[in-house]
Parts: C-alpha cells; structure tokens; sequence
C-alpha cells in the first residue's frame, strides 16, 4: 500500500481537501477495501476508521479486539473499546483539519459512491467539519485502468464480438434445422463459449426475443420464450478473463429470424444507431480538442438525437456505464436521467454507449459499445460495430 500513499495525498492536495477518511462496517464500504487494497480474510466485526491526510501520517482507529486488522496499512494506530471512546478518537484523529472528502453523495446522485451512512456522516460534521463527496477520488483509484487492464478489455471486446456472430450463427442453425431454439438454449451456448475462451461473468448473458427485448433487463428461464423464423432478437452479453484484476467488456447487437429485415425494425434501428453515434463523435471531438467532458452531457446528446426523432419517451435508462473490474463499474456513467453524473470522464477509464428505444409489448431496440479513452484520443473498441439488424438467416 505505501507506494499508493503520495499518489492519493497528491490527488487530495489538488482537489483542496484536508484528507479522506474511509469508514466501514462489516464491509459496508466495498470501494474502501479495494483502494486500500485490504482483503477480507482478517477478522473486521467492528467499526474501523482509516484517515489519510493531505500531507502527514495517516492515522487509523480499531477495536481493541481487532486491534491488528489494518496493521499492513501505514499509519499511527488508535484503538476504542466503548462507544465514546470511539468517538473522541475519531474526534481527535480529525483534530486540525476542516474539510475531509468520504463516500458519500449529495442528495444520494451517484449511488455506486454513496456507501457511508447518514449516521456517521452526522457524527464527523459534529465536528465542526465539511465533509465532501469522494466522487471524484474514487474515479481516479478505481476506475483508471493499468495497460495491462486495457489489454484484458481488449481481447475480452474481441472475444465478445466474435461470440456474437457465433450466436447468430447458432440460432440460425436451430432454426433451419429445427424450426426453433429457445432463449435459454442461446444463452447456455454464450456460456459455454465464455469457458472455451477463458472468461467469466458475474450474470448471464440477455438473450431476448420480441417483447422479452422491450425489457431492458430481462432474463430468460427454461421456459420463458422460443425463436423462430421472422422474431426479432437481442443479445446483450458482458465478459472478462479469468485472471485477477481484469476489467470487463459489454456489448449489445439485435438481429431478425429472417432472409431480410422487414418494417419497422429498421427504421426504429437508425434512430438508436444515430443517438449512439452522436455520444460516439461528441466524445471523440472533445478528447480530440482536449476539453474536459462529464458524463452527464454524454448522455444529454444521445438523449436530444431520440427527443429529435420522437422516441425520448422510450429510451429509459441512461446512456452509458463506468466499466471496470466491475461490469458496472465505479466511474463517470454517461446520465443525465437516472442521475446527473457531473464527474468528468478521466484518460484511461472506460465506459458503454448503449442508447435504447423500448416499445412495450412489441420489441426494444438497443445498440452497445464500449469506449476507451486514453490521454489524446477515444476508442470504439469490439470492432466492426452494428451498422444494421442482421438478417440472420440470410446464406442459410
């Protein structure tokens, strides 16, 4: 951990807060062990606080009967046993500073960094100190990724893609050969494919078929729905590499049972496709130009191109997720309509652009990329992207 210490202590002095304090409760802070790189196997029944300063020494507060749970953590170690014991600890721990970033969200507006409780925030403005959200800080230590990570997303992408193309295959197979295949069945054979390529996914794969596909979320089961010719699928399938550390890739393609494509699939495609690639251009224009973008107007340019068109009313999530170890990861997510996602998209991190139009009890519409961005430029990854709904029983 001492080599991450100057690293943060620089990112707080340019940030203007006199220190972070990472508190947690049986693990009700998950970002606090990743960025301390703390692992779980100690005994953690209690409440420990972890402060780390601007400038100085960190200072870290435990139980006494746990008084050795942070000791690989640098840092001068307190100790409590009762409840105000803990908090004069706490209390002096944080004596000298005014202004201390933590895990928490305004008004709750980003959820993924909201994991301190209300309880406790209280308690440290009793104080007399301004706590700040650690928004911004948590994007920088754990949704920046190493090269090494950038390599793993990309053969992830490519493996994905090519699983794509596979599972039309196979769906047209069945349905050549067989008449029909189930959700379930394409979803199973997605699966497998992950094992023969080496990855894993922390949920199975979307395979949706006509108004399964309106919902965004949906799932199939044993029973749930079978394709045939002339339906209308989606495939949403996400997948990393099986080593430590990897990051995940995330992609979304739609095709037709059929020789070609009928009405209105088409059309309703070309809105989703102009939406998606507007974000697309809007963020490879400003990287380009070196000018600092959030995620929230990420999402308001893709969300005006469907308000255009006439489809603002069913395109209802955001536009885009942070991608990291996580498949819904820790950084700026492209939304300005779940929440308003003010932090920036930092070079290095990674995220979806997944705009969608869902038409209930009929069919939905999405189309998924990721994007890489690094210091000077913005990167489609899981190359060629869909251009069309794939006929996917043409050659057959």
């Amino acid at each position: 951990m001492d080599e991450y210490i100057p690293a943060i202590q620089g990112a707080l002095q340019e940030a203007g807060v006199d220190g972070w304090l990472f508190a947690d409760f049986r693990g009700s802070d998950p970002l606090a062990y990743r960025i301390l790189k703390l692992n779980h196997t100690g005994m953690l029944s209690r409440r420990w606080y972890y402060y780390l300063p601007a400038t100085g020494i960190p200072r870290k507060l435990v139980h006494r009967i746990e008084a050795h749970s942070l000791e690989l953590l640098p840092g001068q170690p307190l100790q409590y046993a009762s409840w105000n014991e803990l908090q004069a600890q706490l209390k002096s721990m944080l004596a000298d500073h005014r202004r201390v970033a933590m895990q928490y969200s305004p008004f709750n507006a980003i959820p993924y960094v909201a994991r301190v409780d209300a309880g406790t925030i209280d308690l440290v403005r009793s104080f007399g100190l301004e706590v700040v959200t650690s928004a911004d800080l948590v994007q920088r230590f754990e949704a920046v990724w190493t090269p090494e990570q950038r390599e793993a997303h990309r053969y992830a992408a490519r493996c994905l893609r090519t699983m794509i193309d596979e599972s039309f295959e196979y769906i047209r197979e069945m349905v050549t050969n067989r008449g029909e295949v189930s959700e379930h069945m394409v979803q199973q054979s997605i699966l497998e494919r992950f094992d023969s390529y080496g990855m894993r996914s922390d949920k199975p794969p979307i395979v949706a078929v006509n108004a399964h596909s309106a919902d965004p979320h949906f799932q199939p089961t044993p029973g749930s729905g079978v394709i045939r010719r002339g339906d209308f699928v989606l495939l949403d399938i996400w997948a990393k590499r099986r080593e430590p550390r990897s990051v995940y890739a995330d992609i979304t393609w739609t095709g037709y049972v059929g020789d070609t494509v009928p009405e209105p699939y088409p059309s309703i495609f070309r809105v989703v496709r102009h939406a998606r690639d507007a974000a697309i251009d809007f963020v490879q224009d400003a990287v380009h130009a070196g000018q600092a973008i959030c995620g929230w107007e990420v999402d308001e340019v893709a969300r005006e191109t469907m308000r255009k068109a006439g489809y603002g009313a069913y395109f209802i999530h955001r536009t885009g997720h942070s991608i990291g170890e996580e498949v819904h990861g820790n950084g700026a997510n492209m939304d300005n309509y779940e929440s308003r996602d003010d932090r920036h998209i930092l070079p290095h991190t990674c995220f979806s652009i997944e705009p969608g139009i869902y038409l209930p009890g009929q069919f939905g519409v999405r189309s998924e990329i990721d994007m890489y961005v690094s210091d000077q430029a913005a990167m489609v990854t899981g190359q060629p992207i869909q251009l069309e709904v794939v006929p996917i029983l043409r050659g057959s």
